[in-house]
């Protein structure tokens, strides 16, 4: 396989150099990944992760305390949210309700890109590629964990594992461990507009596995802008959910 990628991108090349162009024949064009990239921009922010049906988070006796512990030093200033404060990573779910656009870039070849307006975060997706196993990913702990996907029809499907326990589920503080494994499906639902929907295994902090979804609107008439920790960035008012969360923070 990646003898034939090689080949692939080398033939590529030589067909650009020479002002040749590679005609796709009926095999090829069923084989073609479907496009997702683009700009993309929430539609609705929530702080608190919005859970597929409803309801609360399923959390264990233990997962519970680890979530009032960290409302209770976000209110008193005694836990720091540092992906506000030092703009590291958001770590998943969180990360994808963001209230700034984001953008996927299809490429290179065996790669898919996501890139966060927010704390600059990109997220890079190994296609076709083994999760390596727990005992690989325990010494390279990520915020955003390590990804690999692969499609199934229309659908990029993401696994993620091997995170640090930095960062929160969501706004409001929802935890989870260094164990925890994600399940993105990601797909259009129409020309203009992206879902994601993620799942959640934890078993440590969650007594089953839940799932949260996301939609965004497809904005390539938006550029990624630069964004630093306590500075003024774009205007993110107009996103519903967000003046709500404002006031909520008091602010």
């Amino acid at each position: 396989m990646n003898e034939f990628r090689a080949f692939a991108r080398g033939s590529s090349a030589l067909a650009a150099l020479f002002g040749l162009s590679l005609v796709c024949g009926p095999a090829d064009a069923a084989d073609a990944e479907p496009d997702i990239s683009g700009v993309y921009w929430a539609n609705q922010y929530h702080a608190q992760i919005p859970l597929v049906g409803g309801g609360e988070l399923p959390l264990t006796a233990e997962g519970r305390a680890a979530y009032e512990a960290n409302r209770a030093g976000l209110e008193d200033g005694s836990i720091a949210d540092i992906a506000r404060t030092r703009c590291v990573p958001d770590g998943l779910p969180r990360a994808l309700a963001t209230p700034y656009p984001f953008e996927i870039v299809q490429a290179p070849p065996g790669q898919v890109l996501m890139v966060h307006e927010l704390n600059h975060q990109i997220r890079v997706i190994a296609l076709d590629e083994p999760l390596p196993s727990a005992e690989e990913l325990l010494p390279y702990p990520w915020f955003n964990g390590h990804s690999v996907g692969h499609w199934d029809g229309d659908t990029l499907v993401i696994e993620t594992a091997g995170f640090n326990d930095r960062t929160f589920v969501d706004a409001a503080g929802a935890p989870h461990t260094d164990q925890m494994v994600t399940t993105e499906r990601v797909r259009k639902i129409s020309p203009t507009e992206l879902e994601i929907v993620i799942t959640v295994h934890d078993p440590q902090y969650y007594t089953e596995d839940w799932q949260a979804r996301f939609v965004y609107t497809l904005r390539n008439d938006v550029r990624i802008e630069d964004y630093v920790c306590g500075e003024a960035h774009r205007d993110i008012s107009h996103i519903p959910g967000i003046n709500e969360a404002r006031a909520a923070r008091g602010q």
